[in-house]
């Protein structure tokens, strides 16, 4: 790929700021508009209720006996909402009141002249809707107008959801997004037995230990038996790598400069017993005898299939059935479907550097790099690509202690940029010898904001690793403010300094130091992030961008941002096949899922309350749309992703007749949950496949999702969050009836659980 760049911008309007949030959703699509009035008055019988008349697309005429009726959101909010089509973005109407029980009867018009919204933009002053009901009375309702970016999947919903989740409008045959009024309490909707109690925290459950705001680079892996006490010894500026490694205990001195210790394992001595090699590509141990020339690929399609191998002496692959240990099938999973085929691909075609890829970041301080590095190492360990995140300043801290101040950073500091590209070429180091152990990708975290620093990277990476440069650019001076107040808060380097303005001059002052010597990147393969960050616009620039692996890290990237929001995930209520514990299946709830689902409508009625730009995502499945059904105010989408594991010709069986009829099926999915696939049926690693695009609209969206989705695929998808290892993913606990919140914003990723029922 050459180089080239793509890029997308934010619709405009009045009130930049505000309207940002609800105009861009990643542009394109249909036009989503939300119309609310408000008022404290309280009805009786025969008065007036809210509609709203206009021109094409809402009624087609200002006929007012056409006008459309507002819905009651609450005691005192009316509201209508609609999609526009493409060729009638821009909308001409007013609000008038008529009587509740006669069509017929006279109908009083807002006061000021109309009402027009072009392109989601308000134009004119928002104003107050007045209604003169006579000379001395006159009513008065405060007005709320909000428009947003409906992409066309979210419209694309199957007949079924259609029928279900969406309900023919008024406004010329479109259909509207699933926006239902709030059920009539008392009754069944209004039982006691589904409502809530007022404070939420009341369902809060304890949460497994990884959730809470980490400082992300303490997430990043520990240099090898760094010595703190090593000597740092001044040298004439030459970045070749001085530090002595210990392999087997036998001390290799590469240089006499620097005394800086790291220890690698013995592989041979780790693996001999067991005859096991660790594949290049997909990060996974087979059973055949290791020789210094020889890598192995292997691709597993399910337990106890034909793998591909590649011998030593021969460029050409042979097919052989192996019977696997259980010590070998418990080991590293391997990656699955695309991934897999990738990874043969670049075995077959690629160069022996490009095997192992280096994503070197580049940026000033404060510019979201160690972030963006974190989720890019969650994304690929997810799809089942070895990966491992190096961050630079971890290195720096612990060799040189965390009390550097902004001097430090000077570039007219012999000893201190001496001091850093030795830590540098020490965590490169580090990173190419695990590469060597198997290791797929590497994320180099650090500035790298020189050419001489990059060189001194490319020229270590020579036929090693290909070197992809990721540079992070952000000219928003309010989220570098932002970002540069959380570093003061959160990194160990500032955790001393008692005056938090103190800390931010300081930080400050480091920062100038950079931007006086910065290079952009120029040279090589890389990758720019232009003003990414804010998910508002923004521009991606590539270059000399090739293969599977790095065109799905763009595309990653692409949709990536900052905006904190909320994403809760639940299992479907308790059905009848749970009941009687039977797999798969597409059978109604059950008594107690009933109310569940009614439970679940209350919670996010109260918990989303603020937030009407929010969606409901389910699978196709009956039992996910049930549990949808009492949840009024969004949209709801359905997602063919989001099907419950597939199980094959064992669907609608019980795990003893399984093990009774199929006993080598019910073993065989006892020794490798992870990779066992049902007979004509699924694994998890295909879920965790068909699921790739459910997690990057997950990341690209900039408001709530709420995911009502079945066990294995939640599982998959908490993994994700959580980044849990692969391996882990079968077993993970995933109740019924239990709400997981998971905030995503610019501190990380947190966690939070509401049981609303046993």
């Amino acid at each position: 790929m050459g180089t080239g760049a793509s890029s997308s911008s934010h619709g405009g309007g009045d009130e930049p700021e505000k309207e940002e949030e609800y105009l861009d959703q990643g542009g394109g699509g249909q036009l989503y508009v939300s119309l609310k009035m408000e008022n404290n008055y309280k009805l009786k019988k025969g008065e007036l209720l809210p509609h709203v008349f206009g021109s094409v697309p809402l009624v087609g005429s200002w006929d007012s006996s056409k006008a459309l009726s507002m819905e009651r959101e609450s005691t005192s909010m009316w509201e209508l909402s609609f999609v526009v089509p493409p060729n009638h973005e821009t909308l001409d109407f007013k609000f008038l009141l008529k009587s509740k029980y006669n069509s017929n009867a006279l109908c009083v018009v807002e006061e000021g002249p109309n009402r027009q919204l072009i392109g989601g933009a308000l134009q004119g002053d928002a104003r107050q809707a007045l209604f003169r009901i006579s000379s001395d009375e006159v009513l008065e309702y405060r007005v709320f107008i909000k428009a947003d970016r409906v992409s066309p999947f979210d419209l694309a919903a199957s007949w079924r959801a259609y029928q279900e989740n969406l309900r023919p409008s008024a406004v010329r045959g479109i259909p509207d997004v699933s926006i239902g009024s709030v059920p009539e309490t008392g009754g069944e909707n209004g039982s006691s037995s589904a409502s809530l109690e007022l404070d939420l925290e009341h369902y809060v459950v304890p949460a497994p230990p990884f959730s809470g705001p980490v400082y992300a680079a303490n997430n990043t892996e520990t240099p090898r038996s760094l010595s703190l006490t090593g000597v740092f010894t001044k040298s004439d500026g030459s970045v070749n790598s001085s530090y002595t490694y210990k392999d087997s205990g036998v001390p290799i001195d590469r240089s006499s400069k620097k005394e800086m210790e790291v220890v690698i394992p013995d592989l041979s001595k780790m693996y001999s017993s067991s005859g096991m090699v660790e594949s290049k590509s997909v990060g996974t141990f087979s059973p055949f005898q290791k020789q210094d020339s020889q890598r192995g690929l292997f691709v597993d399609r399910g337990v106890g299939s034909p793998r591909l191998v590649k011998s030593s002496s021969s460029s050409a692959f042979s097919t052989e059935v192996r019977k696997e240990s259980p010590e070998t099938k418990n080991s590293m999973p391997e990656a699955a479907g695309a991934v897999a085929a990738a990874a043969v691909a670049d075995q077959m075609l690629g160069p022996k550097e490009d095997v192992h890829l280096a994503i070197v970041l580049v940026g000033l301080p404060a510019r979201g790099k160690t972030f963006t590095a974190a989720k890019l190492t969650r994304y690929l360990r997810w799809l089942g690509h070895d990966t491992k995140h190096f961050n630079i300043g971890k290195y720096r801290r612990l060799k040189h202690g965390t009390n550097q101040t902004a001097d430090f950073f000077r570039a007219d500091n012999p000893e201190g940029m001496e001091a850093r590209n030795e830590v540098a070429a020490l965590a490169f180091d580090d990173m190419v010898s695990w590469m060597q152990e198997g290791g797929q990708v590497g994320i180099f975290d650090a500035t790298n904001s020189t050419k001489k620093r990059r060189n001194m990277l490319m020229k270590m990476a020579e036929g090693k690793c290909k070197i992809i440069f990721l540079e992070t650019i952000c000219n928003d001076e309010r989220i570098i403010e932002r970002n540069i107040r959380l570093k003061i808060q959160q990194s160990p380097d500032y955790a001393e300094e008692p005056d938090f303005e103190a800390g931010c001059k300081d930080f400050k002052d480091r920062l100038s130091y950079y931007e006086k010597v910065y290079d952009p990147v120029e040279e090589g393969s890389y990758i720019k992030m232009i003003d990414m960050v804010s998910g508002h616009g923004g521009q991606i620039q590539v270059n000399n961008i090739s293969g599977y692996l790095p065109g799905r890290i763009v595309f990653f990237l692409v949709n990536t941002h900052l905006t904190p929001r909320p994403i809760l995930l639940t299992r479907h209520g308790e059905s009848m096949d749970n009941l009687r514990g039977r797999i798969g299946g597409d059978h109604a709830l059950s008594d107690a899922g009933e109310l569940y689902a009614k439970k679940l409508g209350n919670f996010v009625e109260k918990r989303l309350k603020s937030e009407r730009a929010a969606s409901i995502w389910t699978s196709t499945l009956e039992r996910t749309i049930l549990t949808a059904g009492p949840i009024s105010g969004f949209p709801k989408i359905q997602w063919r992703a989001l099907d419950e594991i597939h199980v094959g010709v064992c669907d609608g069986m019980t795990y003893d007749e399984i093990k009774k009829n199929m006993p080598e099926e019910y073993e065989a999915r006892n020794k490798d949950k992870l990779r066992y696939r049902y007979p004509r049926g699924e694994s998890y690693l295909d879920v965790i496949q068909r699921l790739e695009p459910v997690i990057i609209e997950l990341e690209r969206q900039r408001a709530p999702v709420v995911v009502i989705s079945h066990q294995a695929v939640l599982r998959a998808l908490y993994a994700y969050f959580a980044d849990r290892p692969l391996k882990e993913i079968p077993h993970i606990e995933m109740p019924l009836h239990t709400i997981i919140e998971i905030q995503m914003g610019v501190t990380g990723v947190q966690e939070k659980r509401y049981k609303l029922m046993d």
